[in-house]
């Protein structure tokens, strides 16, 4: 599984941009003319049911990120009234997709105009993240709950919003399958939110404002993640300043934290050069700082721990026994914030390590 997941990350950026090929062959799915429309899909953290029709067979045989299906989105205003939505689905991501799930991770291209005036206004492309196999639905519910926590750490962060997905086969009749899945804000509705643009160029942390990689970085530890890589693009979304972009000062947004400690997924392995052997282990993966502003960075999440608490006590989509399981997790982490600066010294010493390695080096 570490080798797949090396060569994996290696394909990263090629797969991206073949993807975005495909993805620009079909101009009546481009809602290019929808881009002033008020998105409100993540407004709210109701769940949203829906069900999806198209031919799951074909999915789930081929998995490809470039082959769209037909499909038909399906969801109820009430009893009586439902919107019908005609759109294209095909396969993406990369280890998921590749290596574990059975279904894969999904990407919806909405016709041109069809998503305005509905609960998907604005939205060209939608990328969903389902239940990938059978009895990993635990581990979907966890991973949306570290978006929404990521959330409580800066408003540069991707929303999300929770469906119960109903998939219905149009090539066999067979029961209806329904799972929970969660939808992720595109990058390009994420922008115009934060009045930011993407930068595809590589860079180095030493160029991402200090603020923003120190959060990342330390929100990353704090859920046991240590999947995620500046200089490779992997799991982290680079930005600039819209109006007024700077150099070395560029902005970080992370995603896609299944291989996070919180999550403990049974796939999920740490990279082979880490120095930790499971997940739940945690490992800061980011340039060093003064122990002064390892203390301010910590303590600035200290500040906002009940509200982590509150977000993972609140949440009715897991069972009581996992949500305590993962604030005793989120416990470890903020049980070091102490008078000894215990935590602050291990993020220094993971530092040091960190840029002491040749193929990790930042500087």
């Amino acid at each position: 599984m570490k080798r797949i997941y090396l060569v994996i990350l290696l394909m990263v950026s090629l797969t991206a941009t073949l993807s975005a090929q495909v993805d620009s062959l079909d101009a009546n799915f481009a809602v290019s003319d929808t881009q002033d429309v008020k998105v409100t899909l993540f407004d709210t953290d109701d769940l949203l049911e829906i069900s999806l029709k198209f031919d799951i067979k074909t999915y789930k045989r081929y998995k490809s990120d470039t082959l769209y299906l037909p499909a038909v989105l399906t969801y109820h205003l009430s009893e009586t009234d439902s919107v019908v939505k005609n759109l294209k689905v095909r396969a993406r991501g990369n280890i998921r997709r590749t290596a574990i799930c059975d279904f894969p991770p999904m990407m919806l291209n909405f016709k041109v105009t069809d998503s305005v005036d509905s609960e998907f206004s604005g939205i060209n492309k939608l990328k969903i993240v389902p239940y990938c196999k059978s009895g990993f639905e635990q581990y979907i519910l966890k991973e949306y709950l570290a978006y929404k926590l990521f959330n409580v750490v800066t408003d540069h962060s991707l929303k999300v919003r929770l469906f119960r997905i109903t998939y219905l086969n149009t090539e066999k009749e067979k029961k209806p399958l329904t799972q929970y899945g969660f939808a992720i804000e595109p990058v390009e509705v994420f922008e115009r939110r934060t009045s930011t643009v993407e930068v595809e160029r590589k860079m180095t942390q030493r160029e991402i404002r200090q603020d923003m990689l120190d959060r990342v970085a330390v929100f990353n530890y704090m859920i046991g993640n240590t999947d995620w890589s500046v200089p490779i693009h992997h799991n982290v979304i680079l930005l600039q300043e819209r109006e007024n972009p700077r150099p070395n000062d560029n902005l970080i947004v992370a995603y896609d934290f299944d291989y996070s400690g919180l999550v403990n997924a049974n796939y999920a392995v740490p990279f082979t050069d880490l120095p930790i052997e499971h997940v739940r282990q945690r490992l800061y993966m980011a340039v060093c700082r003064s122990e002064d502003r390892f203390i301010e960075i910590l303590n600035e999440f200290a500040e906002k721990k009940d509200e982590f608490y509150s977000v993972v006590s609140s949440y009715p989509y897991l069972p009581e026994k996992t949500k305590v399981g993962i604030i005793r997790y989120l416990d470890e982490f903020f049980n070091g914030i102490d008078k000894r600066n215990s935590l602050a010294k291990r993020l220094r010493n993971d530092c040091l390590w960190f840029e002491s390695q040749s193929n990790l080096r930042v500087k």
